[in-house]
């Protein structure tokens, strides 16, 4: 048995009783597991997996133990993955992020107390939103990435985490142009397109002999972390709540965001931010989106962009800028964008540090419990405000990616078989002629690895499905 001790710093070395025995293996408390695996996923950072029971049951010896002594709190960890020892020592970056694990896990008891106090006693819907972003606003906070003073400079790009390497090199070297131009990013903190700009960036900054650092901010959450580990490019690590929060800290944080090819994880984040820029509250908000890729890429965006058109209409494309293969363009437009970004807020008398005015529909704040039932009945139609739909189709794709890769998703489609999903012809055929391509250029899974369709679509009526979960 190996055991490696961490001593954290800071206000983390202190905690109460209660806080301690909560996440500790001895008295197995109520935040105990979360706490294990997300610890796990952070000492697992670098190796690439996409499969968080995969991961779990090759270090199911592992374990962590959180001990009060005279010293402040110590922390155990019983046989931790060697790769994340160097001369017997942890690697300091993955310490520093053992330390946003204890954070994130002990402030979400902390601030869920209250927040879920103050949520059933709200009866009104905006108040709840407000209560939701304002939760949200809190954690950034306590993780210190939101800095008061500093204009707009924060780029998020999204993208997959199953990608060939023209495609990777493509992202590095978008990355690169914004970290010349000193350009912060915000990625999901995973492999692929979530490092690849991270990494260009930090050699932009150095060529320019930046004085400031180069931020590279990762958003993760608990069952995304564990399916996908922090990359070893991550700065500032920040583990929200659930999938929800985690959406609406990207917009809430960032200033610009980028869109790289990816898989149903990269089209939920595009249907989230279009649902967004559809909703009627936001015609005079500011959130730049632009799409791109290397010249390989140009079937998939054109793929895509028919997919959008066929359920959106025409007009959907003056939602975002399409750049194709022309990283330096990529860069100066997001120069441009800061720029616009700054004057609009400076102009509105809203925060440069996070985006107050935004309107995010609760629909989309609110978890979505992945069961057959909830994605046989999700709204896959025509007849609604256009917002609503990219809100349906944004919890369609989230429910493929819980069955590919989620622990959860993947135990319901083990027990009851694959989703099905029901709506209009046009819209159900776009989507399986998006999620095929998909399928034939591996965006699903990591390489090396069969993949088996979770869904099925159907442009029937839903069935009534009975399911005990539901």
């Amino acid at each position: 048995m190996s055991i490696q001790v961490v001593w954290p710093s800071g206000s983390m070395a202190l905690l109460t009783q209660i806080e301690a025995d909560s996440i500790s293996s001895i008295y197995q408390g109520d935040l105990y597991s979360l706490y294990r695996n997300c610890s796990l996923a952070v000492l697992n950072s670098g190796n690439l997996t996409d499969n968080s029971k995969e991961m779990l049951e090759n270090f199911e010896n592992f374990d962590i133990n959180v001990v009060r002594t005279e010293r402040g709190l110590k922390i155990e960890l019983i046989n931790p993955p060697q790769s994340a020892i160097v001369d017997g020592q942890i690697i300091k970056s993955l310490r520093k992020h053992l330390y946003v694990v204890l954070r994130d896990i002990v402030q979400r008891n902390v601030y869920n107390t209250e927040f879920l106090k103050n949520l059933a006693k709200s009866q009104d819907g905006a108040q709840k939103r407000d209560l939701i972003t304002n939760y949200v606003f809190l954690i950034l906070r306590n993780a210190g990435v939101l800095s008061a003073g500093t204009k707009p400079n924060i780029t998020v790009c999204w993208g997959g985490h199953s990608i060939p390497e023209d495609e990777y090199e493509y992202a590095y070297k978008v990355g690169y142009q914004l970290g010349l131009r000193k350009i912060d990013v915000c990625t999901g903190c995973g492999p692929g397109v979530m490092e690849a700009p991270m990494k260009g960036a930090i050699m932009g900054h150095v060529l320019q002999c930046a004085t400031d650092k180069c931020r590279l901010i990762g958003l993760t959450e608990p069952s995304i972390i564990a399916a996908e580990p922090p990359n070893s490019m991550v700065s500032d690590l920040v583990i929200l709540p659930d999938i929800e929060m985690r959406l609406e800290a990207f917009v809430r944080l960032g200033h610009a965001m980028i869109i790289f090819p990816g898989g149903p994880g990269t089209a939920e984040e595009l249907l989230y931010i279009l649902a967004l820029k559809l909703h009627p509250e936001n015609h005079h908000s500011l959130l730049p989106l632009i799409l791109t890729g290397n010249s390989k890429c140009k079937e998939y965006f054109d793929t895509l962009e028919r997919f959008l058109v066929t359920c959106f209409g025409p007009g959907i494309t003056r939602c975002y800028t399409r750049i194709d293969d022309d990283p330096q363009a990529v860069a100066t437009e997001v120069r441009r964008a800061m720029d616009t970004v700054t004057d609009h807020r400076t102009l509105l008398h809203d925060s440069y540090t996070f985006n107050w005015t935004l309107t995010v529909p609760e629909v989309l704040q609110h978890p979505m419990k992945v069961t057959h039932d909830v994605m046989a009945s999700l709204n896959l139609h025509h007849d609604q405000e256009p917002w609503q739909l990219a809100a349906a189709l944004r919890n369609a794709f989230s429910g493929i990616v819980s069955g590919n890769v989620k622990e959860e998703g993947a135990r319901e489609v083990a027990e009851h078989g694959p989703f099905h999903l029901h709506g209009d012809r046009d819209i159900i055929e776009g989507m399986e002629t998006l999620m095929n391509d998909f399928i034939k250029q591996h965006r699903l899974l990591l390489s090396g690895r069969k993949y088996t369709p979770c869904y099925v679509f159907d442009n029937s009526e839903p069935p009534k499905i009975k399911n005990d979960k539901g």
